[in-house]
């Protein structure tokens, strides 16, 4: 039994097959296109997901992915399938960046109702070009105001997020979104139910920006 054992080995199991970000796993690694349509922070890098997350609204569910490479800034990535498919690929950014990006008081009116604000970028300050550059567009129009929704630290895809035990319902918010005219470019704005509120810089970007997955196993 041994000496046949021997003879014919063990077959290996078959490999994981990874080849869109709907199939990405904790551990695995992504490497984007080395396009200068990209930021910096993700023109021809690897980054791999540290974690996965759900966005939980009444009529549906999105998945996120926190990505980060050697820089250590946190991407935020998200595949968005609508008339047509797409990747959400954000960057948050705090209040200092905010101040200098854009004027307040216009920012303010993002949160009032009816909800039709217009943002137009004050002018890139030198030292943030580089970083922030490829992330902005000069204007945006509201598209989005106060859309209720739990936010979840875990993998829910293909599952309901539980409804009744507090502790794991998620942390609620009101998501705030502003567009360019051309739908490349977004600003996200989350406000939860803490007080915390969260900036996001979005790009509307190809699933062909994605150029290699390499399988954790």
């Amino acid at each position: 039994m041994g000496f046949l054992s021997g003879l014919f080995g063990k077959k290996e199991a078959p490999k994981r097959q990874l080849d869109h970000p709907n199939k990405l796993l904790k551990g695995d690694m992504i490497t984007f296109d080395d396009s200068f349509a990209l930021p910096t922070q993700l023109r021809g890098q690897q980054l791999k997901v540290e974690a996965i997350h759900t966005y939980e609204y009444q009529r549906s569910q999105l998945c996120e992915f926190l990505l980060r490479g050697h820089s250590g800034t946190a991407i935020y990535l998200s595949y968005v399938q609508e008339d047509e498919s797409y990747l959400s690929i954000s960057m948050k950014i705090n209040r200092a960046v905010v101040e200098q990006l854009f004027d307040l008081d216009a920012f303010a009116e993002i949160f009032e109702e009816p909800g039709k604000a217009t943002l137009t970028l004050q002018g890139l300050p030198a030292e943030l070009a580089t970083e922030f550059d490829k992330w902005l567009s000069d204007e945006y129009h509201q598209v989005e105001f106060a859309a209720f929704g739990y936010f979840h630290r875990q993998d829910y895809r293909d599952l309901k997020p539980p409804q009744n035990d507090d502790d794991a319902r998620g942390e609620g918010f009101e998501g705030y979104s502003l567009a360019n005219s051309d739908d490349t470019h977004a600003l996200d704005v989350e406000v939860y139910e803490s007080g915390d509120t969260e900036v996001m810089l979005t790009l509307y970007r190809p699933l062909t920006d994605i150029r290699e997955y390499w399988p954790a196993s």
